[in-house]
């Protein structure tokens, strides 16, 4: 995976987001259909970026992401 796919993974998550609310990760992976290490790599992309909020759902089971 180089900068170019972890950039471009990055946009289709912020493009989810941006259709939605909030996602929980099990959404978001359903979405864009990418996989784990590459969700992941987007989601580290974004929030180093402050584009993403991150936080618990209520029983602390799943992530749910916002756009910032």
């Amino acid at each position: 995976m180089n900068i170019d796919t972890i950039g471009y993974n990055a946009g289709l998550v912020w493009n989810a987001l941006n259709e939605a609310d909030a996602l929980g990760l099990k959404q978001i992976k359903k979405v864009t259909k990418l996989k784990d290490k590459e969700l992941f790599a987007a989601l580290g992309w974004l929030a180093r970026e402050n584009k993403i909020l991150i936080a618990e759902n209520e029983d602390d089971k799943d992530l749910i992401i916002s756009l910032a």
